[in-house]
């Protein structure tokens, strides 16, 4: 079939760099545009990302693609939006507040900023957990005049818990969620407070605006579409020096009661809306559960299934909590969490029929 044409702003962050690595050999969509900032446009991708004394800027293990290398990159507001079929934002959220609504008037949007996550007619999709959530676009339109429209996708540690709980809301109810992360470096990009002098031999105790994230999100994404879940959230977001990869310690109180073996069944078992099995990027298990009781740990199993599935482990009774349990997970907070979580929304819409050439006609 014809590759949709993309256009990527924000391409030379690390979340732009992410984007280019996930859409290199992917089979619906295909990137024909770059945008960044006033002083990389007019440069070609390989010299935009090229600092000062001469280092290359790509951050990735995964090779920079030659075609992309190559490629012109024009400034955000520049965009020729007549030459896309889609737009994949990976701005700051104060940049993204300013473009994704212009680029929304004609294209759809998908983002990883948290400008738009909050607003009542606007979805906040994991595609095997809330598909129907994207009924909500309709209504964006018919609100805000757009012919596209804007889908950010969720934090990177809100989509691991969410992901983890998903099973357990569908089978048993949750009514309290108590959750501590250990959030990888690379969560942060390359912003000040995680330099190596700063996290080395460390934990910074506090990440700031995470938690507030991490529990409106989590219950936007689990609760009915325009309504959030009834269940209580608190938690607490550490920074850890790990490079990739979030842990976290779940403490969950069910509804109804339930055994261990119940539960970590119920969460293995898990295949999440029909629809997302089949997209391109879903993995072969969306949550994989582990026994050994020394797992999961981030550097062993953060990859699993090319990173895209959560891996819970140490799936306990809680004495504290009624019907109460308590698990950790670990999710790879710079691909599901990232661009490759994007770009599975992107391909949930597309087989929904909201991304296509229709929406650039």
């Amino acid at each position: 079939m014809k590759k949709l044409r993309c256009a990527l702003v924000g391409a030379t962050g690390l979340a732009g760099q992410q984007f280019v690595a996930a859409l290199a050999l992917h089979p619906w969509f295909e990137l024909t545009g770059l945008a960044a900032s006033a002083r990389s446009a007019g440069k070609c991708y390989m010299e935009a990302l090229r600092k000062p004394n001469g280092l290359s800027g790509w951050l990735l293990p995964e090779p920079l693609p030659s075609r992309i290398a190559s490629m012109p990159v024009v400034e955000g507001e520049a965009l020729d939006l007549g030459l896309f079929d889609l737009v994949f934002s990976a701005v700051e959220a104060d940049v993204a507040l300013a473009l994704e609504p212009i680029y929304a008037q004609q294209l759809p949007v998908i983002s990883t900023a948290s400008a738009f996550r909050y607003g009542e007619d606007v979805p906040l999709l994991i595609p095997p957990i809330n598909a129907e959530h994207s009924k909500l676009i309709e209504e964006q339109r018919q609100q805000r005049g757009f012919k596209g429209f804007v889908a950010p996708k969720p934090s990177c540690t809100a989509l691991g818990l969410a992901m983890s709980l998903a099973p357990l809301v569908e089978a048993y109810g949750v009514k309290a969620v108590l959750m501590t992360s250990m959030q990888a470096i690379s969560g942060a990009g390359r912003s000040p407070g995680v330099v190596a002098l700063d996290i080395v031999q460390n934990i910074v105790p506090y990440i700031p605006k995470e938690e507030g994230k991490v529990a409106i999100e989590t219950k936007k994404i689990l609760g009915k579409r325009g309504e959030p879940h009834a269940m209580k959230v608190s938690c607490t977001c550490t920074r850890v020096p790990i490079l990739e990869g979030h842990t976290a310690s779940v403490f969950v109180s069910l509804e109804r009661p339930a055994t261990v073996e119940e539960v970590s069944q119920t969460m293995h078992a898990w295949k999440g809306a029909e629809l997302s099995q089949k997209l391109p990027s879903a993995p072969v298990r969306w949550i994989e559960i582990m026994e050994d009781p020394f797992r999961p740990q981030v550097r062993l199993d953060r990859d699993m299934h090319a990173g895209m599935a959560t891996i819970v482990g140490r799936v306990r009774e809680d004495a504290v909590l009624e019907n109460g349990f308590k698990y950790v997970f670990v999710s790879h907070n710079t691909k599901i969490g990232a661009a490759k979580g994007a770009l599975l929304i992107a391909e949930m819409l597309y087989a929904q029929g909201l991304i296509g050439s229709s929406t650039n006609t």
